[in-house]
């Protein structure tokens, strides 16, 4: 029985710590740095791209060892060292604090796990087997990878537009949530796909008008 809580966090301009400066910790920065996460990585060493990161200001690298005082402020803290001491450590004092921590590849040093991850634009499909299987999550990433293309986060840059404009023009809620769900279910994500674009206009506006203009 898993007993974490799915839920995604909003890091941009927060405090996130790294502790290594290897490759691991590499890949985490670079997610983190996507989603606009402020980056303190603590290390003696740093791989090539993190020195790289570090002198065009993009993170802050405290050269040396750990110390907890580096966590003040800090909102999340990740541990990507090979020492396990170090990342028993690290785990400590973020418990200590009540702040989120994620040891690589050590659940019993967590008390959050990162999820394999698809992302389309806005769509983020996450996949997590609660630490159990990694080599499960990445195989149904890479199917998910598969079925869900560029075109969603087409779609959903269409929908957003949308849906501003319909909270505006259709105050009857009813309505709205019957426009939404046939623009779903409708072949608007086909015709992304094949670059009609006047056809997906003309298909979204056709629906709304004939929704919008029904008697209850």
């Amino acid at each position: 029985m898993s007993y974490y809580y799915p839920i995604y966090l909003d890091i941009k301009d927060r405090k996130c710590v790294v502790v290594g400066g290897g490759v691991v910790a590499e890949r985490k920065i670079n997610l983190l740095l996507k989603k606009g996460a402020n980056i303190t990585i603590i290390s003696p060493d740093l791989t090539e791209s993190l020195h790289s990161l570090a002198e065009e200001n993009k993170i802050t690298h405290i050269k040396g060892k750990f110390h907890e005082r580096y966590l003040d402020e800090a909102q999340l803290i990740i541990g990507a060292t090979n020492d396990n001491r170090v990342n028993e450590e690290v785990y400590n004092a973020a418990k200590k604090r009540n702040i989120l921590v994620n040891i690589v590849d050590s659940p019993k040093y967590c008390n959050f796990i990162v999820p394999s991850v698809v992302e389309r634009g806005d769509l983020i499909i996450s996949i997590s087997t609660s630490g159990r299987s990694p080599a499960l999550s990445k195989k149904i990433r890479k199917e998910l990878e598969q079925k869900y293309g560029e075109e969603y986060s087409q779609f959903l840059s269409i929908m957003g537009r949308i849906r501003e404009e319909l909270l505006l023009k259709v105050k009857d809620q009813k309505k709205r949530e019957k426009i939404f769900d046939s623009l779903v279910n409708s072949d608007i994500i086909d015709l992304i796909k094949q670059g009609k674009e006047e056809k997906i206009n003309s298909l979204i506006d056709n629906l709304i008008e004939k929704i919008n203009h029904q008697k209850e």
